[in-house]
């Protein structure tokens, strides 16, 4: 172990002083990946010196998430005791399915778990749960507006139910898969249209809602999103959970990208309303700036996580109360401690630092949206209160813009749509960039056209 952490120091310290030098990593592309790197696998084991090679020559080769840089996910930069719980958690190895195996980490997960469903309103009858991401939380959401929505299901199966979800165009893509894995079925699924701000439209929602119950379907959830995945719009809650609660519909707010808005309380507004809904998802990961991954679902009751993922198991729970016993309450048995890297975040600069690495972002995004305003080369197509910074310059497609930046190793940024729209997305979710480097950003995409693309331009101005 000595020599491996030796190892892993040494790899570590050239790559920070790599990415103070190059904050975009090297371009492989995938038809030269097994030429340029040294991955594949044999039956007899190498000697050190190739092995440390081949490790350290992977690691400075891959993206890089955490630079000034990176700017093509929801998530990136890389906050130092966040990365320490993450190490430690990886030291431990425990599975945080039961006390007797995850002792004290047990109560790394209800100290937060607790202190966030305070923060929502809720009372005492709440919980949550960690899971593997966002995707799962969505999941999880359905199976517990489904089971909730009748109780036999866990048991009986769906008995030719017609069960049905409701969601925006604009939210995520696995509300659908969700859907037909936990057998409700893709077109039972339908798709709400937005306003020209992105976000759900509530009287279509309410018709397609009461159309669907003169036919005798059963709607039986509501998704709404916190933070959508392109313009990062926020739906309202508030008329939505009173309609939901008329008609006995399970409401889901997907926090997933945005959710974390509830720790500013510059920002908590865009989820007014959020002690309304019945369950609540978002990923630390994102906004707060954990290390991948950190996803957690909460509940206003938490009877409804033991009713959908509760089942007995003797060769495992064999000691204290199933409170402490996460695995009750779980959609997976082993699981990682995914706590951890939250709780040493949290505790190191406490939730009013939390606040700091939430408004951050959006100080950034108000710095880029105004350089977009006043440099008439760049046309907008964002929203303001959104970390999502949507634009275009000279008219050059996205799409081509985004691909030579990657491949030509000067930025990692991605482009998305949005009513027959296409266009470049800045994320502004790296809470350590300065105004400094989203101001680099724009330099170096300017300069980059000028070098590169001008015949792009040509064709972007006939």
């Amino acid at each position: 172990m000595d020599n491996s952490l030796k190892l892993f120091n040494d790899i570590v310290s050239k790559l920070l002083a790599d990415e103070k030098q190059n904050p975009v990593a090297e371009f492989v592309s995938s038809d030269e990946l097994f030429d340029k790197l040294d991955l594949n696998l044999s039956d007899q084991p190498i000697d050190e010196e190739r092995f440390k090679n081949a490790v350290q020559d992977l690691v400075l080769k891959t993206p890089r998430t955490a630079t000034n840089a990176f700017f093509n996910q929801l998530f990136g930069g890389r906050n130092g005791k966040a990365v320490l719980g993450d190490l430690l958690a990886v030291m431990l190895n425990n599975s945080m399915y039961t006390y007797k195996a995850a002792g004290p980490q047990v109560g790394i997960e209800k100290a937060i778990i607790s202190e966030v469903c305070k923060m929502i309103g809720w009372g005492e009858k709440s919980g949550g749960t960690f899971a593997s991401g966002g995707s799962m939380t969505n999941f999880m959401s359905l199976l517990l507006a489904r089971d909730s929505y009748d109780a036999t299901i866990v048991d009986n199966g769906m008995m030719h139910l017609e069960l049905m979800v409701y969601t925006s165009v604009e939210s995520h893509y696995s509300i659908e898969k969700n859907a037909a894995f936990c057998g409700i079925g893709r077109d039972n699924v339908r798709k709400i249209n937005t306003d020209d701000l992105g976000r759900i439209d509530i009287n279509e929602l309410k018709e397609k809602i009461t159309e669907d119950i003169q036919f005798g379907k059963k709607p039986v959830l509501v998704n709404l999103t916190a933070g959508t995945t392109v313009l990062g719009a926020f739906d309202p809650i508030e008329e939505i959970a009173i309609f939901c609660k008329e008609h006995n519909i399970w409401l889901h707010l997907d926090g997933a990208y945005c959710g974390s808005v509830l720790f500013s309380k510059k920002y908590k507004h865009l989820i007014k309303g959020v002690e309304l809904v019945d369950s609540f998802s978002f990923n630390a990961h994102k906004m707060i700036g954990t290390p991948l991954t950190c996803s957690l679902i909460m509940v206003k009751d938490n009877k409804f996580l033991f009713d959908s993922f509760s089942s007995e198991a003797t060769y495992l729970y064999q000691t204290d109360r199933d409170e402490f016993n996460l695995g009750k309450t779980s959609l997976q048995c082993g699981r990682r401690n995914d706590a951890l890297k939250f709780w040493t975040l949290w505790k190191s600069v406490g939730t009013i630092g939390l606040e700091t690495i939430v408004d951050k972002q959006f100080e950034l995004a108000d710095f880029a949206r105004d350089y977009i305003k006043n440099n008439e080369d760049y046309t907008s197509y964002g929203i303001e209160d959104s970390i999502s910074i949507c634009f275009n310059y000279k008219g050059i497609p996205a799409q081509q813009l985004c691909t030579q930046l990657y491949q030509e190793s000067q930025l990692l940024v991605g482009y998305g749509s949005f009513q027959e729209n296409e266009f470049v997305r800045l994320v502004t979710i790296n809470a350590q960039n300065d105004k400094d480097d989203i101001l680099k950003f724009f330099k170096t995409i300017e300069q980059f056209v000028e070098a590169h693309m001008k015949q792009a331009i040509a064709t972007a101005e006939v």
